[in-house]
């Protein structure tokens, strides 16, 4: 089995839609750290997992520097955005998303 990370920031603005009364409510941002892990039995015909720029393009050049409510089409919970992530990036299995350091979700397929 072969396996990449990539990890890279992404700066971008949210707020959450809750059940409970919470300041992330208001429009906020962050500058997210966010991992993403693929693997694969086999490499593809370029000897790669997946290409770390299409990782870049899917992921980073979707949500840096934008509304993450306006570009996504779910509420962007730190959990919600780790699962679109493996859902969207090819061989994806996990993906780490981090608000802050202390504030982390993780989502595995």
């Amino acid at each position: 089995m072969y396996y990449i990370q990539k990890s890279f920031e992404v700066s971008a603005c949210h707020h959450l839609i809750l059940s409970h009364g919470s300041k992330c409510e208001n429009l906020h941002g962050h500058n997210w750290q966010i991992t993403v892990y693929c693997k694969a039995e086999e490499l593809d015909e370029d000897g790669m997992v997946v290409d770390f720029n299409i990782i870049k393009q899917l992921v980073h050049g979707r949500l840096d520097h934008q509304d993450l409510n306006a570009v996504l089409p779910f509420n962007p919970t730190a959990e919600n955005i780790a699962k679109w992530i493996v859902d969207t990036v090819p061989n994806c299995y996990k993906a780490r998303v981090a608000e802050t350091a202390n504030n982390v979700a993780i989502y595995e397929k």
